[in-house]
């Protein structure tokens, strides 16, 4: 069949691409793109927040392809977007089937259904696609024997049919690698420059559970990781067609397994790959000799969520992770001289707001070389989701809005508009500091920083505050 896989028109308009600039390849269409053409399928691939497309520029693109199946994949804040693409073609395109997949319409499987899909794929789903796309070229949206493929659901005789659950794919390596030659490389930035980057996935899972974040709900709760040799051939693949330099792993916790850790090392220097990489890890998951083998070995940036100053929260949100465990590892990353990104969570819903400015305060204590606050947005598919519907603390239903940048909830303690401020005075505290604007200015990486931190990084109405924040800021070098 003629497949199209595409993400929704016009989200390149969201916030979280607007404020960092940041493009990266979709992975997940591109895998499963791989795999529907690895057992003879046609696919066309629509990157749409790269190429910038509006609602008439994207539907140019998609009737041009004459598609006999079409697939849109949507995290939470690319639903509205995806929802109204959906009724587009529904209206100029009727007869064509149309599938939804990812990490929202998985969980959210009415709405989807309601809005103009004809089935949801949903959670992993390269095998699921494949043998629905086999299934719809056999016998079109004959809805009767849908019901026989796992991990899909769809609306037959009025009634919302839940396939059996497909099981997660044990061995990764079995995966081709993701349909990179469907899109265009040279369009993936990091900071809107045009820097050679590859973006790859080395595991899926995460054990952990903790309540805000779909990982575990989502890619299962057990670490599935591919062979070190499969990723370094893989990276060895990106290094030669397409001269990629910079690798960014989009693992949730790369050094979980320390073994493929040092097997990859040694790999990468064995195939004599100069590459530079950055990934994200835990602060139990790491000790000091793992980290310099990645720091002395082209590791750019380590990344770590620490989401809290509070034990008591960490415990709450089922982190599982100390304070202690955090202070010990970012006093290595000083004594190395490598780079760290700090994660955390403003606005969990027991907190005051001094306990927000002790998180600000624990930032600013282990002093990452940047630092990331967002708002705590509660996500369908999470614990945290369900827990703040039965208390009633979700103020905005706007699924564009869950960016994790603008607040959607308010906590027993402040309002929404209290959390909008706390996160201006976080950005603020930790990032107007004279030492930290010096050593940024020293290492040349200010003016980057800046760019991102000027722009609109809250909507109003706090918006003209950071603004305010860094307007004095504006010199030339």
């Amino acid at each position: 069949m003629k497949v199209l896989l595409t993400l929704p028109p016009d989200i390149h308009n969201l916030e979280i691409y607007r404020v960092t600039g940041m493009r990266a390849p979709p992975l997940g269409i591109l895998s499963i793109a791989a795999v529907l053409e690895k057992h003879g399928h046609k696919v066309e691939v629509i990157d749409s927040p790269t190429l910038k497309l509006d609602f008439n520029s994207w539907l140019s693109k998609v009737k041009s392809a004459k598609p006999d199946v079409i697939g849109i994949s949507m995290q939470t804040p690319m639903a509205p977007k995806g929802y109204r693409a959906a009724k587009i073609i529904k209206e100029e395109m009727p007869d064509i089937p149309l599938i939804a997949g990812g990490s929202h319409p998985s969980v959210m499987i009415e709405e989807a259904l309601n809005n103009g899909f004809d089935v949801v794929v949903r959670g992993e789903g390269e095998y699921t696609s494949l043998e629905l796309i086999d299934y719809l070229e056999k016998k079109g949206l004959d809805k009767l024997g849908l019901s026989d493929i796992a991990g899909i659901a769809f609306r037959y005789d009025n009634k919302i049919i839940k396939t059996k659950d497909r099981p997660l794919i044990q061995n990764l390596d079995e995966l081709p690698w993701p349909a990179r030659h469907l899109v265009d490389m040279n369009e993936y930035t990091l900071f809107n420059k045009n820097i050679n980057i590859a973006h790859v996935m080395a595991s899926r899972g995460c054990p952990y559970g903790c309540i805000y974040c779909i990982t575990s709900y989502y890619w299962g709760k057990r670490y599935r990781y591919r062979s070190a040799e499969n990723v370094v051939e893989e990276i060895k693949h990106l290094y030669d067609k397409y001269h990629a330099r910079t690798v960014v792993f989009t693992d949730d916790e790369f050094t979980a397994n320390w073994k493929f850790v040092r097997d990859f090392i040694d790999l990468l220097k064995k195939n004599n790959l100069d590459i530079s990489f950055s990934c994200g890890t835990r602060v139990d998951l790491i000790n000091k000799d793992l980290m310099k083998l990645l720091y002395d070995n082209g590791c750019n940036a380590l990344y770590f969520g620490v989401e809290s100053a509070s034990q008591d929260t960490l415990n709450k949100i089922g982190k599982r992770i100390t304070i202690e465990q955090a202070k010990r590892v970012f006093s290595w990353a000083k004594e190395l001289k490598g780079f760290t990104t700090g994660s955390f969570i403003l606005g969990f819903p027991w907190e005051t707001i001094d306990d927000m400015k002790k998180t600000v305060d624990f930032a600013i204590k282990l002093d990452p070389n940047y630092v990331q606050f967002t708002a705590l947005t509660p996500y369908p598919g999470t614990p945290l989701y369900d827990f703040a519907l039965k208390n009633n603390l979700i103020v905005d239903k706007d699924w564009e809005h869950y960016t994790t940048v603008r607040p959607v909830i308010r906590g027993f303690n402040f309002s929404d508009k209290d959390l909008g401020k706390m996160v201006v005075y976080a950005y603020r505290k930790f990032y107007v500091r004279f030492g930290f604007m010096m050593r940024e200015l020293k290492a040349g990486r200010f003016f980057d920083l800046f760019k991102i931190l000027s722009k609109n990084l809250i909507i109003s109405p706090v918006e003209d505050k950071i603004k305010r924040v860094f307007e004095p800021l504006r010199w030339e070098k």
